[in-house]
């Protein structure tokens, strides 16, 4: 660990006055309650201490415990009897193993890629114009169709708002084929009218006239709130004849060929989505974040600083941008982070070269990594054997984290076993493949934190919700914790919550329609 601290990690400059709001573990923020329904808020309920009064400056500055700001940020050390290969495993990690003043060099980036972008510049952020000009108000009202397009399986859903709630939802699930995912777009495209026909002939309303917002979870180069133009596919999608064409009024055309009275009134992605559905949730949520299979955030900027319209725009006052941070690095401004594990995984993925910050922190890829590390361990002799590439994934992350919490190993042991064609593993073998697992979700949660603290230094606001949706967030036994944590610690004059937001594909697209409607309500 000494060696992470020497390369530039010491001496970080920050300086902390007065007395900083923490949700202790009742959930009273400074006397005030402040929690969500999975009792997730920023603080110290994880028993973890943060920095509370005084003035921080480089590793001098310590919190009641007596510990550096600096070296709150480091995992624990592995504890092993035989300490050799405890300190061989270490340096091997060492890369692995993000200090402060790492992520603040992390955080300065993203606050300069975010710049770029919305100025128009050369950015690896998409940072693109949604068009959604406001939150849910508790005054949505309607009947909505939601089509939710994200992956091999998709949704149609009936919602209906009375007075800001949902009082019915009616879903039908459709698979999506491996011929069509990667065949003509147009012929995708008649597939989901298809299915809308289908669900409305099982509803009794083929007949009615209804809106659609349509979740289009792939970045989108965005002309209103209901067009815009695919930018590239993503996970297991790779449709062709796409190039240039609006997605929202392809799928208008394909329902209107069926004679369906169904009008596509919004286009987004689940993020935006996400941000949606937390905001009906609670009022003070101004920032969506997608931590599962990929990730991703959006939050409400000042129109006035987003350079990208094309329409007007003199009354909005906030907008919702779209970030696409898993290409965060994509321009090699991260290189600073890469670690020989880091380019095995982009080597051996279907998309090399690009989504760099997801590999980070996306599900799709932390098996991936944590393969890599035993492998290369495996490679240096302080480990039994190198795991059959693919043989390990998210979950497995997750399931060491879980054991390792409690003191466990043998689950441990046994998925190894497995990963590793049979090979016999002790408890000491466990014990190396529980601490990369936690090395490789410590990266993670930082990672993303740096995103969301930089957000929350740039929006200003007395106190700001982040709704966040996706399976590594919902499933990962220590994820949640180190977030609030270091969230904590890298924006610790901002007061915030993490909000538990589902359904923002489905709830969230519904959402953003009445919203869309309310809007063009008031301009007549």
């Amino acid at each position: 660990m000494s060696t992470v601290l020497e390369n530039g990690c010491a001496g970080v400059d920050t300086h902390v006055n007065g007395h900083i709001p923490y949700t202790n573990g009742n959930g009273t923020m400074n006397g005030i309650h402040n929690t969500n329904g999975n009792g997730i808020s920023n603080g110290i309920s994880n028993g973890i201490s943060n920095v509370s009064n005084g003035t921080i400056n480089g590793t001098h500055g310590v919190n009641g415990s007596g510990t550096s700001w600096e070296k709150q940020f480091l995992p624990p050390s592995l504890q092993l009897e035989d300490k050799a290969r405890a300190l061989k495993v270490e340096s091997k990690l060492s890369g692995l193993v993000l200090c402060g003043a790492t992520l603040r060099q992390v955080g300065e980036v993203f606050a300069r890629e975010i710049e770029n972008g919305l100025r128009e510049k050369p950015s690896s952020l998409q940072m693109e114009n949604t068009y959604v000009p406001e939150l849910p108000d508790g005054t949505e009202e309607g009947v909505f169709l939601a089509l939710d397009l994200g992956g091999t399986n998709f949704r149609v859903l009936f919602l209906e708002l009375r007075g800001g709630q949902l009082v019915r939802e009616d879903v039908k699930h459709y698979h999506i084929s491996d011929e069509l995912r990667v065949g003509p777009g147009v012929d995708l495209f008649n597939f989901l009218a298809d299915c809308v026909q289908d669900f409305l002939r099982s509803e009794g309303m083929e007949k009615d006239e209804l809106s659609l917002g349509f979740t289009f979870s792939f970045p989108l180069k965005q002309h209103s709130i209901s067009s815009g133009e695919l930018t590239t596919w993503t996970k297991s999608f790779n449709c062709e004849g796409m190039a240039g064409v609006d997605v929202a009024a392809l799928l208008q055309r394909c329902l209107n060929e069926r004679g369906l009275k169904v009008t596509v009134q919004v286009l987004l992605n689940d993020t935006t989505g996400t941000l949606v559905a937390g905001a009906h949730l609670d009022p003070e949520v101004a920032i969506g974040v997608i931590l599962g299979t990929g990730s991703n955030g959006c939050y409400m900027e000042r129109a006035d600083r987003v350079m990208h319209w094309e329409s007007a725009h003199e009354r909005v006052h906030d907008v919702c941008v779209d970030i696409e941070w898993g290409a965060f690095g994509d321009n090699g401004c991260l290189n600073f982070l890469r670690t020989e594990f880091d380019n095995e995984v982009d080597r051996k993925s279907l998309l090399a070269t690009s989504f760099t910050f997801e590999k980070y922190i996306g599900g799709k890829y932390l098996g991936d990594l944590l393969c890599s590390v035993l492998g290369g361990l495996a490679r240096d002799g302080v480990f039994p054997a190198v795991p059959t590439w693919g043989e390990l994934a998210s979950a497995h992350v997750s399931m060491f984290e879980e054991e390792n919490s409690v003191g466990e190993w043998k689950r441990t042991a046994e998925a190894l076993c497995e990963a590793c064609g049979g090979s016999t593993m002790s408890r000491a073998d466990a014990l190396v493949a529980q601490h990369v697992a936690r090395v490789i979700s410590n990266r993670a949660a930082q990672l993303v934190s740096v995103c969301i603290s930089t957000i929350l230094r740039r929006m200003e606001r007395n106190h700001t919700s982040v709704a966040v949706d996706g399976s590594v967030f919902k499933r990962h036994p220590r994820i949640a914790k180190l977030m609030n944590k270091y969230i904590s610690l890298l924006a610790p004059k901002h007061k915030f919550t993490l909000l538990g937001a589902e359904d923002g594909s489905g709830k969230g697209s519904a959402l953003t329609a009445a919203i869309a409607a309310r809007v063009a309500a008031r301009q007549f």
